[in-house]
């Protein structure tokens, strides 16, 4: 038995570096849907059907645990999946809950009231199909008053870096924070609400401004699992290597994830 990591393509080996380097005792299965990336452009019905997908290739994996490193499929699909779907001796858990702990100061299961946070105005940069299910918005709502929260839909940045075009990645970048710098001027904080963009993290951070709070997922996600996994090591099982499935070409995948990692990756077809 292993931990699961989903997502639509290599974005999610950010999470799965940051979980991995501070769980180097458990054992990882990675998958990424390569064949069908990117997901933020895809209609809800089609992101909710692969992730499924995913998840139950993880489940006869043996990972009765998956993370969902995916934020258009945390936000598309995840609700839904653990409404209607999902056993009861699995669990399917997303990447937005430990980003909006920390946004909020407050821990997942404190059920208390809305209340006002210290952070009042945050840019939230995020592919297409996230951004249009505001899951993010509906999630923090419950937890925090008073907070603007003004979404930047970053069409482009995950093919460019998927591509190895860093030039590009960057460009665009710094368009779509022009883009939403010119309707809110002045950002006290800002959520990389997609698992590729930490590669681009300093680039956002430049286009900023030293002023605005960059929150990155990763970490947060790793901390996150550790404390879960403290609470219910049953979800952990032995073992600790990893291994690392895709739905596109593995030859291909495996060159560009050494890439994006600057490790190397050998995936295997799923």
């Amino acid at each position: 038995m292993a931990v699961g990591v989903f997502d639509s393509g290599l974005g999610g080996l950010t999470v799965y570096a940051a979980v991995a380097d501070r769980l180097p005792e458990t054992a990882f299965v990675y998958y990424g849907d390569n064949a069908h990336a990117p997901y933020g452009v895809r209609d809800a019905e089609d992101i909710f059907n692969l992730t499924c997908a995913g998840v139950e290739r993880l489940w006869a994996e043996g990972c009765d645990l998956v993370i969902l490193a995916c934020n258009t499929a945390s936000a598309a699909a995840l609700k839904r999946m653990q409404e209607t779907w999902v056993p009861k001796d699995k669990r399917v858990l997303g990447v937005f809950v430990p980003m909006i702990e920390a946004l909020t100061e407050r821990k997942w299961g404190d059920n208390t009231p809305p209340r006002e946070v210290a952070v009042k105005h945050v840019a939230l940069f995020a592919t297409p199909a996230t951004v249009a299910s505001r899951a993010f918005q509906r999630e923090l709502a419950y937890r925090a008053i008073g907070v603007d929260v003004e979404a930047q839909p970053c069409g482009g940045v995950v093919d460019a870096i998927e591509a190895g075009d860093e030039i590009l990645a960057e460009a665009l970048v710094k368009s779509h924070v022009e883009a939403l710098k010119r309707r809110m001027p002045h950002p006290e904080a800002a959520i990389l609400g997609c698992t590729h963009y930490p590669l681009m993290q300093a680039t956002f951070q430049a286009a900023l401004g030293p002023q605005v709070t960059v929150y990155s997922q990763a970490n947060l996600v790793a901390e996150s699992l550790a404390d879960y996994l403290t609470r219910r090591p049953e979800f952990a099982g032995p073992g600790t290597v990893s291994k690392f499935l895709t739905t596109g070409d593995p030859a291909s995948v495996s060159a560009h994830a050494t890439q994006f990692l600057r490790r190397p990756i050998r995936f295997e077809a799923a």
